[in-house]
């Protein structure tokens, strides 16, 4: 039956156009494919906040696909997000999803100590890195957290290393992290322009925040300002590794959670769309966790 099912993806793949759907896409999404993100970082993308239930028809898409999305939310909304997905997909529809991978950055950890710990050279930068991978997402309280500053050294003493960790990314964020040091005239000009933006598009929170000022003391202020940022959608709020994740889906109501490489899957042409690969074949975010699923 899931054979049949998967050839049936496939002819419609051909036959007609696939109705698919990317929540929050960030900067990576498919023209022919319905985007949403709660920052749109184009006009094919919509604005949505994944907290609330999407505005779609049930049975309405073949596919629904996100990447890096679940773990920002706490556990019972994860599953709202996904009984989401499975109210929108058509029957025998496919959901994939892609996590960072606790196992594997575990097992990870687990060698990098090891080898740090016996002297082996270059690991003890390797354990630094493996450890704020695991952890920093979760308790960072500025964006882009220790990340960012172990990005913004010159040289980065195991760049080899991170850039296997972090993917095609790897470059891209370690540019952001230098641009984010910076304070040139040009950039200190451009981050007055977007002052002054928000200002003009927001005077009631611009009120609300000089009154929190006012009122509260310098530490219930400064708390006030990482609570509001760990709501943004930055932080993990969770983990998963391949077993919590099927399990996850299954409780749901999806069936046959299978595990698939970044450029495997049961979706037709799946490298043609450029979401989880890079044009030469290589992964997009290594360390990946991409699982699918069906709608019965």
């Amino acid at each position: 039956m899931m054979e049949a099912a998967r050839r049936a993806v496939e002819r419609k793949g051909h036959d007609a156009a696939l109705r698919a759907l990317n929540l929050g896409c960030g900067e990576r999404f498919h023209p022919q494919w319905v985007n949403l993100d709660l920052f749109p970082a184009s006009a094919a993308v919509q604005k949505w906040d994944l907290k609330n239930p999407l505005q779609f028809a049930s049975d309405s898409f073949d596919v629904v696909y996100h990447s890096h999305v679940l773990e920002h939310f706490p556990k019972k909304l994860a599953r709202q997000v996904l009984a989401e997905c499975l109210r929108v997909l058509k029957p025998g529809g496919i959901l994939r999803v892609v996590v960072p991978d606790l196992e594997e950055v575990a097992r990870l950890y687990l060698q990098a100590m090891e080898k740090a710990a016996s002297g082996v050279p270059g690991w003890r930068e390797n354990y630094d890195w493996v450890v704020m991978e695991m952890l920093d997402q979760a308790v960072r309280e500025s964006p882009g957290g220790a990340w960012f500053e172990y990005l913004r050294q010159n040289p980065i003493p195991n760049w080899d290393f991170v850039a296997r960790r972090v993917g095609a990314e790897a470059e891209r964020a370690r540019a952001a992290a230098g641009r984010a040091g910076e304070a040139s005239p040009q950039s200190r000009a451009a981050r007055m322009r977007a002052k002054w933006a928000y200002i003009v598009q927001n005077p009631g929170a611009v009120v609300r925040n000089k009154l929190a000022r006012i009122v509260l003391s310098r530490a219930d202020y400064d708390a006030l300002q990482v609570g509001r940022f760990r709501r943004q959608g930055e932080i993990h709020q969770w983990m998963y590794d391949g077993y919590s994740l099927g399990r996850l889906l299954q409780e749901v109501g999806f069936v046959n959670p299978l595990r698939f490489r970044e450029t495997q899957s049961q979706i037709a042409d799946w490298t043609q769309y450029g979401l989880d690969n890079e044009p030469d074949g290589s992964a997009y975010r290594p360390g990946s966790l991409c699982m699918e699923a069906r709608k019965p």
